[in-house]
């Protein structure tokens, strides 16, 4: 344990949290599921401007690392990193199942993996990790700071009228507000979960599910009717 903290010391010293991108167009959301021993991540590759899939891609490989609270990126990063270099290209964002700086180490999966791999990165997790926040409005768009000892690290954030939020922090090489307007952005108001990072978490448990047999010739028409409603909402 106490090396696991030292190598999350060590990465914290190079937390960028400084929005320095020009435009935000593709975003790509991150998750991994799991099947015994073998984790299956997951890239969705999404254009927010025509809010349409542009690529799928997918890794497995088989856990090395136990699930240790606050340890999360340990046992994900390498499987996403690994799946992350069959993409054709970077998106402007990425999006993870998890925390950011809103982490006892301000290392969450999205932080963690945001500066291994050098890009802009932010964590959306279902559920709080540390810190403290007040519930925001109810109104979708609503958002709470979520502070830690008077430091601002993340927002609870409203993605659906009257549902729970969804815990917003940034990851790397971006800021905390320009994180909030993409994670909104990303979703409709009929799911609670940003669409790239839904779809990713969808598609990992279909492969999981299927085996390697689920594949972009399965996954293509699905994703075609899916975000043809989906446009139809946003617009």
């Amino acid at each position: 344990m106490e090396k696991l903290v030292k190598i999350q010391e060590k990465l914290a010293k190079k937390i960028d949290l400084n929005y320095k991108l020009q435009k935000v167009e593709i975003v790509a959301g991150c998750d991994v599921a799991y099947k015994e021993e073998k984790a299956i991540a997951c890239v969705v590759m999404f254009d927010i401007s025509t809010f349409s899939v542009v690529d799928v891609v997918f890794h497995h490989e088989k856990v090395s690392f136990a699930y240790i609270a606050g340890f999360l990126a340990f046992r994900e990063a390498p499987v996403i990193i690994n799946a992350i270099a069959k993409l054709k290209r970077f998106p402007d964002v990425f999006i993870f199942d998890g925390h950011g700086i809103a982490h006892p180490e301000k290392m969450g999966l999205a932080t963690h993996t945001g500066i291994l791999i050098d890009q802009p990165s932010i964590g959306c997790a279902k559920s709080i990790l540390t810190g403290n926040f007040s519930e925001p409005d109810m109104k979708r768009g609503s958002y709470s700071l979520i502070t830690d000892e008077k430091e601002v690290i993340g927002a609870a954030v409203r993605t659906k009228n009257a549902v729970k939020p969804v815990f917003v922090s940034t990851g790397h090489k971006i800021d905390l507000q320009k994180s909030i307007e993409i994670i909104l952005y990303c979703t409709t108001g009929k799911f609670r979960i940003p669409e790239p990072l839904r779809l990713a978490h969808i598609l990992a448990g279909e492969r999981k599910r299927r085996g390697s047999c689920c594949g972009k010739f399965f996954l293509y028409p699905f994703l075609s009717s899916t975000y043809h409603t989906l446009k139809q909402m946003k617009t």
